[in-house]
C-alpha cells in the first residue's frame, strides 16, 4: 500500500483515505476503510460491486452505513420501526488494475450526522464473536447455564465491556443457531423417510415439522393413530416431561404421557425440539392440540418452569397445571445447605406438604415456620409459596390425577426408552430406536391385558363390594383397592354427628411408617339415601380409588354395593378400547385379527364417507344404517355379556 502518512493523518492519528492508494486484493481495502471509520466513529458496508466479462471483481464501493434513504411507504405506518439511514454521502470507491491490485479512485470524507469513536465497537461491522467467546457460550448452554450469567462472565473475563468485540444479542443469536436440532448425516432423509412411510401404512398418523426463516429444521412434533385414540380414553391427565432427553441427549425429546388402565406410561404423542422458550412450547402443545381434534387435557403435570407455565396459560387456559414434587422436594439440600437450621427446615417442609391435610392446617405451619426460622426474605420459598396451588397436595388433592405419582414423570421416560438410546444417539438412530421402543410398550400393555383376562386376584376378605371390585378391574389397579380393603384394620370410628348434609364420621387411623406408628383423622360424609361418600383424604378424587376411611363408614352402614360411579371406566379390563384395535404396523410385529378387521373397517368407512358426503340424501340413508346397526350391536354385546362398546 502507497501510502505517505505525515499526509494521510487526521487529526486524532486516523490514516485518512486518499485517491490513488494502492492495496493488494478487496479485502485488505476494505479492513483499512473499517479501521479508518472505526479511529473516525462511524459504520461502513459494501454498497456495489460489478464485475468484469470474465466474472473476476472489477469495481467495488464502501460507503458509511447511514447511506441510503427510508422507502416513502414506511412512512404511512403508524408504528414506524426506527432507521439509521440519513443518505450520507461518505464513501470510498475503487478498481482493479494490474494482477490483482486495487486503487481508490474516489473518496467523499464528509458525513451528514454524527461520529462518535467511543461508539464504534458496537457497529454491527465491528461487532465479532471470537472462537473463545462462542466455545465457552455454547459450553456453558449445554450445561444449563443461562446466558445472561456467561455473558456477565466474558466482560468480567476481558476487563470490561469495551474490551471485548461483541453485545449479548450476539451470543444469544449464536446460542440460537446452535440450538437447532443437531442433525447427522442422513438425519432428516431419515425422518421423512419414516413419516412417509408411517403416513403410507398407518391411517390416522400425524406429523408436523416447524422449519426458520432459513428453512433450517427447529421443532418436529408426530403422534401414531394409536396415540390419538389412546387419548380418548386417557387424556385426561397428561404428563410433559423436557428433562430426561434434556439431560442425557444432544437432541430434546419432549413426550405427552398418559397413564392406561393398567396404571402403566403411555404415549400420547411427542416431539423433538431446538430450543426451550414459550413460543417453540406453545407451538408444540397447538401441534399437539389439533393433532388431538382440540380437546384439551383436564390436568397436565410439568417441572416447575415459568416458559412451560407460561406456553400453558396460553394454549390450555382451563387445563389444571401441577408441578412435580419430587423435582421441587429434590432441590432442598441445593437451597438450604448452608443454613445452620437446614435438618429442621428439611423436616419442616416435608412436614406440611406430606402430613397436611387441610388447607388451613398447612397456612398456619408454613407461617410458623417461616417465622420460626427467619426465612421471611428467602426469594425461593416464598415464590414456592405464591405457587402453592400448583404443587403443595392439599390444593391438589380434590382433582383427579390418574393415580400418577410425583415420581412417575421422572421415571416414565425411563421406562420407555431405557437400553433403546443412549447419549451419543443421533437423530437418525433415535427415530429407528422409537419405533422399537414403542413396540416393547405395546407388547406390554397386550400382555397385561392377557394376564387381566385370563386370572383373577383372589379376594382378602369376605366383603362384597371387594367382589364388585374384583369382577372389573384390572389385576394392578384391584391390587390397589385390595390394598385399601386390608387397609381398615388400621381404622377406626371415634365419633359420629348428625348434620343438614348428612352423618359425618371421625376416623382415626394408625400410618406405620419405618416400623414407627402415627395416628392421623380424617373426616368421611356419608348421606345414606344417595349412597354418596366423601373422605377428607380425597383418595377417590384424586386417585380414582376408593379410601379405607370410606371403606369403613360403608361397612358400618351395611353397604353391599358401591354405584357404578365409584367404579371408574378407566381402570376395568371390560372395556373394549379403541387403541387396542388400531392394527400396529411398526416391522416385526404382526397385528391380530381384530386389529386388522378394524382397520379395514375404517378405510372401507373413509372411501364410503368420501362418496357420499356431496349426496346429503345418501349421507342420511348411510347414517341411518350405523346408527341402526351401533343399536342393534350395544343390543348383541350387552345380551351376551360381552365386552361392551365404546
Amino acid at each position: 500500500m502507497n501510502i505517505v502518512e505525515d499526509e494521510m493523518s487526521g487529526g486524532d492519528g486516523a490514516i485518512v483515505p486518499k485517491v490513488g492508494m494502492m492495496f493488494m486484493d478487496e479485502k485488505e481495502m476494505f479492513e483499512f476503510y473499517k479501521r479508518y471509520a472505526y479511529d473516525v466513529g462511524f459504520p461502513v458496508k459494501k454498497r456495489n460491486s460489478k464485475r468484469g466479462d470474465d466474472g473476476t471483481l472489477r469495481y467495488v464501493t464502501f460507503t458509511c452505513s447511514h447511506e441510503g434513504r427510508r422507502s416513502s411507504n414506511t412512512g404511512r405506518s403508524l408504528k414506524p420501526q426506527p432507521t439509521i439511514q440519513t443518505d450520507c454521502k461518505a464513501r470510498i470507491s475503487a478498481s482493479s488494475i494490474n494482477h490483482g491490485t486495487w486503487r481508490i479512485n474516489t473518496v467523499h470524507l464528509d458525513h451528514n450526522h454524527k461520529t462518535s469513536p467511543s461508539k464504534s465497537r458496537l457497529y454491527r461491522c465491528n461487532r465479532d464473536l471470537s472462537a473463545h467467546v462462542k466455545q465457552k457460550i455454547e459450553v456453558n448452554d449445554m450445561i444449563g447455564t443461562s446466558l445472561h450469567k456467561s455473558y456477565n462472565s466474558t466482560v468480567v473475563e476481558a476487563d470490561g465491556h469495551e474490551n471485548i468485540t461483541c453485545m449479548k444479542r450476539d451470543c444469544r443469536n449464536n446460542i440460537e443457531q446452535t440450538r437447532r436440532l443437531k442433525l447427522g448425516e442422513g438425519d432428516i432423509a431419515a425422518i421423512q423417510s419414516y413419516f412417509s412411510k408411517m403416513q403410507a401404512r398407518c391411517l390416522g398418523f400425524y406429523f408436523s415439522m416447524d422449519f426458520d426463516d432459513e428453512l433450517r429444521l427447529k421443532n418436529i412434533f408426530w403422534a401414531d393413530n394409536r396415540c390419538r385414540q389412546a387419548y380418548k380414553e386417557f387424556g385426561d391427565v397428561v404428563t410433559f416431561d423436557t428433562t430426561y432427553l434434556i439431560n442425557k441427549y444432544d437432541t430434546p425429546f419432549v413426550p405427552f404421557v398418559g397413564v392406561n388402565h393398567h396404571g402403566q406410561s403411555i404415549l400420547l404423542g411427542c416431539g423433538l425440539v431446538s430450543n426451550e422458550d414459550t413460543d417453540t412450547f406453545v407451538w408444540l402443545f397447538r401441534t399437539w392440540l389439533q393433532c388431538m381434534n382440540g380437546q384439551a387435557p383436564y390436568g397436565i403435570i410439568t417441572d416447575q418452569d415459568s416458559v412451560i407455565q407460561n406456553a400453558i396459560q396460553i394454549v390450555f387456559p382451563n387445563t389444571k397445571h401441577r408441578w412435580c414434587l419430587w423435582h421441587i422436594m429434590k432441590k432442598l439440600p441445593e437451597k438450604f445447605g448452608y443454613h445452620v437450621d437446614k435438618g429442621s427446615i428439611f423436616s419442616a417442609i416435608h412436614g406440611l406438604v406430606y402430613d397436611s391435610q387441610m388447607v388451613e392446617e398447612y397456612e398456619e405451619g408454613w407461617r410458623s415456620m417461616i417465622n420460626t426460622y427467619d426465612l421471611h426474605n428467602n426469594d425461593w420459598l416464598s415464590g414456592l409459596y405464591e405457587n402453592r396451588d400448583c404443587w403443595v397436595p392439599c390444593f391438589l388433592k380434590t382433582t383427579f390425577w390418574a393415580g400418577m405419582s410425583t415420581t412417575q414423570r421422572n421415571e416414565s421416560m425411563n421406562a420407555f426408552f431405557h437400553g433403546y438410546v443412549h447419549a451419543k444417539t443421533s437423530l437418525k438412530q433415535f427415530v429407528e430406536q422409537y419405533e422399537r421402543a414403542l413396540r416393547n410398550k405395546v407388547e406390554k400393555e397386550f400382555q397385561a391385558d392377557f394376564k387381566s383376562f385370563l386370572q383373577m386376584v383372589p379376594c382378602a376378605t369376605k366383603y362384597e363390594m371387594e367382589k364388585q371390585f374384583q369382577s372389573v378391574y384390572t389385576i394392578s389397579k384391584f391390587r390397589e383397592v385390595q390394598d385399601e380393603f386390608t387397609g381398615k384394620i388400621y381404622c377406626d370410628l371415634i365419633s359420629v354427628s348428625e348434620g343438614c348434609f348428612g352423618t359425618t364420621y371421625e376416623v382415626r387411623e394408625d400410618v406405620m411408617h419405618d416400623e414407627r406408628r402415627k395416628k392421623k383423622t380424617f373426616f368421611v360424609s356419608f348421606q345414606k339415601e344417595k349412597c354418596e361418600i366423601i373422605c377428607s383424604c380425597h383418595l377417590f378424587e384424586f386417585r380414582g380409588i376408593i379410601c379405607r376411611h370410606a371403606i369403613a363408614v360403608l361397612i358400618r352402614n351395611d353397604v353391599t354395593s358401591l354405584p357404578e360411579r365409584y367404579i371408574l371406566r378407566r381402570w376395568r379390563r371390560d372395556i373394549s378400547r379403541a387403541h387396542t384395535r388400531v392394527a400396529v404396523n411398526y416391522d416385526g410385529l404382526v397385528s391380530t385379527p381384530e386389529q386388522l378387521r378394524y382397520d379395514n373397517m375404517c378405510e372401507a368407512f373413509a372411501r364410503v364417507a368420501d362418496l357420499a358426503a356431496d349426496d346429503e340424501g345418501r349421507t342420511r340413508m348411510i347414517m341411518d344404517w350405523i346408527e341402526f346397526q351401533s343399536k342393534e350391536l350395544v343390543m348383541t354385546k350387552s345380551s351376551s355379556g360381552s365386552n361392551a362398546l365404546l
